[in-house]
């Protein structure tokens, strides 16, 4: 099947689905494109105890499927830029200091944490895995889900200094995640070669300050690009050249396009350049074009994740494994985010129950997904995919349809 059939499949199944949400569940985009996925692919399983046939065409398109390189070195560029754009700069000015933390020393804090209580949960279960493999599993983990969280705190109504924190962390810490994961991966690969502290300072720095420093770079010529002209298609085109032009150019420098597409997106999309380069007509093209990117690549993405429970090994204790790992992982991001919240508390105004609620807020999704999918049969993948796609269903569907009564309960006094 060639890759315009694939996609021309993944949207007509994407509009279909999200034609059932809107008309009859109303549930948030992420939600009901997964569930109702994850609904058909069952149903599929059903049949398949008469006629299997529908079951292992749906397998085939499956394993047709990249999913890892889609998302990781397609889609996420612009689905990061987009959630970028449409961030408030200025908030994101103010808060700097503990959205930094969070996204490097709060996932750095939440990999060892998760790798070292996972390592013991798996021997408790009789699974031999070795501790880096942990450490791996806790680095793909800890990323949290800017494209599942986005749309559900705007619809809960959460006060803006809570939804810059958390939209801020979520959109840097993909970017540092997957580095870690990549720094941790290259250890694992090769436990027997001599790695130097400074290799990994040098590969880490390289790939998070260069992808910072490319995308200040990148926004900034776009700026002065859409500044000297006045023609809303060709500003709308520029746009969509440094994202596309950008990543490639991240990937042949070995940056991290992650990063660069944040840094872009929040370039482009801030207040200064908005006054400044765009016309009024400009700026809603821009907007509308990029939301409409967001809502098109998301609905593909989530109909994606529930279409991969086809190709899990579903082993009893696999799916034990992934249910023990979720209170897991969110007591090590409580962990995780305290220290950095109880610096900052001190100089800037908190809302009450940040910790909370950021912990119950901070969704994993498709990045872990397909970080557990470029995992090697020698680092446990089959295991680590299912504990994954576990934590990952749990956390959406779970604390996805939570976390926006629980922000209104716990912020109702708050302005």
């Amino acid at each position: 099947m060639d890759y315009y059939s694939i996609a021309t499949i993944l949207i007509v199944l994407s509009a279909l689905f999200g034609y059932i949400n809107v008309r009859f569940l109303k549930l948030p985009i992420t939600i009901g494109l997964m569930l109702i996925t994850i609904v058909f692919t069952v149903v599929l399983v059903g049949i398949a105890q008469f006629d299997d046939t529908l079951l292992i065409r749906e397998r085939e398109f499956i394993s047709m499927i990249d999913f890892e390189t889609v998302l990781l070195d397609i889609m996420l560029s612009f689905l990061l830029f987009a959630g970028a754009l449409h961030t408030n700069f200025n908030q994101l000015k103010i808060q700097r200091g503990p959205i930094l933390a969070f996204a490097t020393l709060g996932v750095l804090v939440s990999t060892f944490l998760v790798g070292i209580v996972m390592f013991y949960v798996l021997q408790w279960m009789s699974l031999e895995v070795n501790f880096i493999y942990c450490l791996l599993f806790g680095a793909l983990i800890s990323p949290t889900d800017p494209i599942a969280v986005l749309g559900i705190l705007k619809k809960a109504g959460a006060p803006k200094k809570l939804e810059t924190k958390i939209v801020g962390e979520s959109l840097f810490n993909d970017g540092v995640g997957v580095v870690v994961f990549l720094t941790i991966f290259a250890i694992a690969a090769k436990p027997d070669a001599a790695i130097e502290f400074s290799d990994i300072a040098t590969l880490f720095g390289q790939e998070v300050i260069g992808g910072i420093v490319l995308g200040l770079l990148l926004g900034w010529i776009t700026y002065r690009l859409m500044k000297s002209i006045d023609n809303y298609e060709i500003e709308v085109i520029l746009t969509l050249a440094t994202v596309m032009g950008g990543t490639m150019l991240a990937h042949e420098l070995h940056l991290s396009a992650p990063l660069a597409m944040v840094t872009a997106g929040l370039i482009v999309g801030n207040d200064t350049v908005r006054n400044t380069a765009m016309s009024e007509t400009t700026e809603a093209y821009v907007d509308k074009f990029w939301e409409l990117i967001d809502v098109l690549l998301n609905t593909i993405l989530f109909v994606m994740i529930g279409m991969e429970m086809l190709v899990l090994t579903l082993e009893g204790k696999f799916i034990y494994a992934g249910l023990l790992a979720i209170p897991i992982i969110l007591m090590c991001r409580y962990i995780s985010l305290w220290l950095p919240i109880k610096f900052f508390s001190k100089r800037l105004d908190f809302v009450p129950k940040t910790n909370l609620i950021m912990t119950w807020g901070g969704l994993r999704g498709g990045i872990s997904i397909a970080l557990a999918l470029s995992l090697t049969q020698e680092m446990h993948r089959e295991l680590f995919l299912v504990i994954t796609y576990v934590v990952v269903v749990v956390s959406i569907v779970g604390q996805g349809l939570t976390v926006g009564p629980i922000i209104k309960k716990l912020t109702k006094k708050i302005d």
